[in-house]
């Protein structure tokens, strides 16, 4: 983000909250990593669910009421996220955009359940969180994203076709959506044939991982499965290029941020990654793109999924007649909304329908569709 856009990001939330003389305010809480490793993610949800709530509210609100965004950090951490959720029941708020880490939305959507609080996370993707919901009868629980177990038997076949006579290793971070992603796809390629050298988890939040490319040099290894988030790769792949070691990696959706790049340097090179298709490239968000250039903010990675969030939350206000979080959810699972990413649509579980995949290569510091 440009320094000379400091101004316009700052007013942003006055925008957001102008609208309508005298309507009512209808709250909805971004929950996210606003601080800490992943912050970067924190802040492509609150600035897509800022611009989302300004553009709504600047074509006449849901029905005649603006939306309010107040954001929270929960810094990726379950615990803090517990916390974080507790303040938004007590605080009244009854709808979520959030949260990002599965680590933190798991633990924190009991919360929400218990209070009826309608939480849809724009980038949690272990079935867990749904599952749990769904078992229990939680009918405020959704997410406006792809669960794992697509991504992996997604990727599964991916790899066996092309990296499946080489040696694979899996590694994970030991957090709900690394090693949840992690065994999918350990799942996926085993179910195929494919047996992997090495799998085990890397303690997340070193600097030093020496002790982890020494030992997949060790193995021979050539293709590397990650669960995790994107400081830990680029470390990896930073110092594994340090030793003249070289591989192919290969991850989930946690690698569209531009740290990635920061942090692995050259290393970053012909790196590959799961990520549904391109919306910037869509019809539907020319409009949003428009308002994301004016802030100079590029909205990569989980940005236009967290402004699709604010979306259908104000969809489903909108067509269920009141700001219920029960009434909204039924209504969400009833009907396709037209968003910035495209029409959505959900299932009994809350989870949207159908989800797509591309696989990304990163290069020259950016990253873009993979062609073959």
């Amino acid at each position: 983000m440009k320094r000379g856009n400091a101004y316009q990001l700052s007013a942003l939330a006055l925008l957001v909250s102008a609208g309508v003389a005298n309507a009512a305010e209808i709250t909805i809480a971004v929950a996210g990593p606003m601080t800490g490793a992943v912050a970067s993610i924190g802040e492509q949800l609150k600035n897509g669910a800022e611009l989302a709530a300004q553009a709504i509210n600047k074509n006449g609100g849901v029905n005649g009421d603006t939306i309010k965004i107040v954001v929270h950090d929960d810094a990726c951490d379950p615990k803090q996220a517990v916390a974080i959720a507790n303040r938004i029941v007590s605080d009244g708020v009854k709808f979520v955009d959030g949260h990002a880490c599965s680590g933190s939305s798991i633990p924190a959507s009991e919360v929400y359940a218990e209070a009826d609080v309608l939480m849809m996370s724009p980038a949690s993707s272990n079935p867990a969180m749904t599952d749990k919901a769904a078992a229990e009868g939680w009918t405020t629980i959704m997410r406006l994203y792809g669960r794992d177990d697509a991504q992996g038997l997604f990727i599964g076949p991916w790899i066996k076709q092309n990296y499946g006579a080489k040696k694979i290793a899996i590694l994970h971070d030991k957090s709900a959506y690394g090693k949840g992603l992690a065994d999918v796809v350990r799942a996926s390629l085993n179910g195929a044939g494919v047996k992997e050298v090495l799998y085990e988890g890397i303690n997340a939040g070193e600097k030093d991982y020496t002790a982890v490319v020494n030992k997949l040099k060790s193995q021979g290894v050539e293709f590397l499965y990650f669960g995790g988030y994107h400081t830990e790769a680029g470390l990896i792949m930073r110092q594994a290029a340090d030793q003249n070691y070289k591989f192919q990696l290969m991850m989930g959706d946690s690698l569209a941020t531009p740290e990635f790049a920061s942090v692995a340097g050259p290393a970053a090179e012909g790196t590959l990654f799961t990520f549904p298709p391109d919306a910037r490239r869509s019809e539907a968000a020319k409009e949003a793109l428009a308002q994301f250039k004016a802030i100079g903010f590029e909205p990569e990675g989980f940005t236009l999924f967290s402004y699709a969030t604010v979306q259908a939350i104000a969809e489903g206000i909108k067509k269920a007649g009141k700001t219920d979080p029960k009434a909204v959810a039924k209504t969400l699972r009833e009907t396709t909304v037209d968003t910035v990413i495209g029409p959505v649509t959900f299932d009994q579980k809350g989870d949207i329908k159908d989800p797509k995949y591309d696989i990304n290569v990163w290069k020259g510091g950016t990253y873009s569709k993979l062609t073959q």
